[in-house]
């Protein structure tokens, strides 16, 4: 099955009520690798590597995350795959 890698940004009251986490938990149930991490401008970043099926998964729980969130809005684009292996929450 081929991979695909969406690069997801993030907005809205994302930081600071463990949305990093239960991405990488949400990630880790649906078998996707990538990574999570808070941007300086208020938004989280999250690189998903898996297959197509799987990241459109994502994309939906991205739209609304975990209960304390409020997400605003969500940029989605594909990009190339780099390589990641597992699920790495960043600081």
């Amino acid at each position: 099955m081929s991979q695909a890698c969406r690069r997801f940004l993030v907005s809205g009251k994302v930081q600071g009520v463990w949305f990093r986490e239960s991405t990488r938990r949400e990630a880790a149930r649906l078998g996707i690798n990538g990574s999570a991490s808070n941007l300086p401008d208020g938004r989280v970043e999250v690189i998903a590597v898996g297959s197509a099926k799987d990241i459109d998964q994502l994309s939906v729980w991205l739209r609304h995350g975990p209960a304390m969130a409020r997400v605003d809005g969500v940029v989605e684009e594909t990009i190339d795959d780099p390589g990641l292996s597992g699920f790495t929450v960043l600081f």
